[in-house]
This record gives C-alpha cells, structure tokens and sequence, in this order.
C-alpha cells in the first residue's frame, strides 16, 4: 500500500498516482486546473469546530484522538475503504495546504490507512 503526504502547493509528480485533496476549504490562490486533484473527500476532513479548535493552540495529540474519533462515522469509514482500495492499487498522494503537513490531518489519514492494509 503506497500511501504519501504533499503540499499542494508543490507542483504535481508524474508518480503522484491519485492526488487526493483532504482539506475541507479549497487551497487559496490555487486553480483547480492547476492543482490536478482527482478527488475530494470532504467527508474524510475534520469538522470546522475541530479545525478552529486546533488553529487556536489545541494540541496535536488531543487533535489526533478527536479527529479518529470523527473518522468513526459512516460516511468517514465509507471514504476510507476507497481510498484504502486506491491505494491497494498504486500511489496514493494525499494533499493539504497545511504549513506543517507532517503534524496534520493528512497524517493521521495516512497512518490509517497504512496501518489498516
């Protein structure tokens, strides 16, 4: 299972596979014609309380724990299991406008579904 995490601001790779955006706004200062993504999950994103609540100094641990606990819904789990499926298949390339991508929700998806093959 091949499974990474990428800025999207950094130009596509031709073995990026399926690019995937999990951020719940669209990148700004970003065309989509640009950015190449294949799919976005909305789904898959932290709610907009726990975003907020992470922006505004909570910590990564607690972040983490809360939003595993949000990735257990329906629709989450649903998501998950395609692109655990993609990525049985080739590269997945998960993409975030996160400064800090490897302390990130992007991460934590990465880990789950690495972790879960």
């Amino acid at each position: 299972m091949s499974v990474r995490v990428r800025r999207i601001y950094e130009p596509p790779e031709p073995d990026d596979g399926v690019r995937v955006l999990v951020d719940r706004l669209w990148p700004r200062g970003l065309s989509k014609a640009d950015a190449r993504v294949d799919e976005w999950p909305k789904g898959l994103t932290p709610s907009n309380e726990l975003r907020r609540w992470f922006h505004d100094g909570g910590s990564y641990e607690e972040f983490t724990r809360r939003y595993e606990a949000e990735l257990d819904a329906p629709e989450a789990v649903e998501l998950l299991g395609g692109l655990r499926e993609s990525a049985s298949k080739g590269q997945v390339t998960l993409l975030t406008a996160s400064k800090s991508p490897d302390e990130s929700h992007a991460t934590v998806l990465a880990r789950l579904l690495t972790a879960q093959a």
